[in-house]
């Protein structure tokens, strides 16, 4: 099995783009045609004109408070992909015989297809978000990466602050111009799987939900933020002028 995450996570690589996932199941599959290629799909639903599997991924997964959920998935995650492994799957997801027929349960599946309806639409948004913020950061002498017409394979965009208080006051500005607990302030905490402490900002209607605007970074020089999500573009463009207005605070403090 090969792993593949296309988002980029806490690192300052661009993600990877449907070209590049492309090229490596190409190598892979040379090397051994039985081999399994799984990609990681967070953060990239509905950004790009084809998904990994029609690039040759064998396997996909997301989750459904990320773009396919649109702030109305109240929970969850999708597998997709070939018709045999998803088979095999579901068996041990659900129960052997049972499988994939159980379909979503607990009453969510009116929230789940509704939020797939919606999920591309949304996904705009949060693109439409995240370029508009590179511009702003990028226009004020800030390093953005992605730049503003590079290419996206995701929804993230990583804005290089260079000090903790710049992350800090960054993502206080987001929180507080989140449509719930705006009020909160948002305090650096060490967190499980991180060498550093770590401030997350996310005021969402879904806890948790990162298509909904949220900003969080860890502690640790570059001091990189990491914005994504918004469901509508106001929403978005008013946490990035917020957060512009906060670094021009510091600066006049300084």
């Amino acid at each position: 099995l090969v792993y593949i995450q296309k988002s980029r996570g806490y690192d300052s690589r661009q993600a990877l783009m449907m070209a590049d996932i492309q090229a490596i199941v190409r190598v892979v599959k040379a090397a051994n045609p039985k081999t399994l290629v799984f990609v990681d799909h967070c953060y990239a639903e509905f950004i790009e004109l084809l998904e990994p599997p029609q690039v040759g991924a064998d396997l996909i997964a997301g989750s459904l408070i990320k773009n396919p959920g649109s702030g109305i998935a109240p929970g969850g995650g999708y597998v997709a992909g070939r018709a045999d492994l998803i088979e095999e799957i579901s068996q041990g997801m659900t129960a052997v015989g049972v499988g994939r027929h159980v379909g979503p349960s607990f009453g969510m599946t009116r929230s789940l297809l509704q939020g797939l309806y919606f999920a591309p639409t949304v996904a705009a948004s949060a693109m439409k978000g995240a370029i508009h913020l590179a511009w702003l950061f990028h226009l004020a002498g800030y390093e953005v990466l992605p730049g503003p017409g590079d290419p996206r394979g995701d929804i993230v965009q990583a804005v290089r602050l260079g000090s903790a208080d710049r992350l800090e006051a960054f993502c206080r500005a987001i929180q507080s111009s989140s449509p719930v607990d705006s009020f909160v302030t948002p305090i650096p905490a060490p967190m499980p799987g991180y060498d550093c402490d770590v401030i997350m900002a996310s005021g969402s209607f879904i806890q948790g939900s990162t298509i909904e605007l949220s900003a969080d970074g860890p502690l640790r020089p570059p001091f990189d933020v990491f914005v994504q999500g918004g469901l509508t573009f106001e929403n978005a463009r008013l946490g990035a002028m917020k957060a512009l207005e906060a670094m021009a605070s510091l600066e006049d403090k300084d």
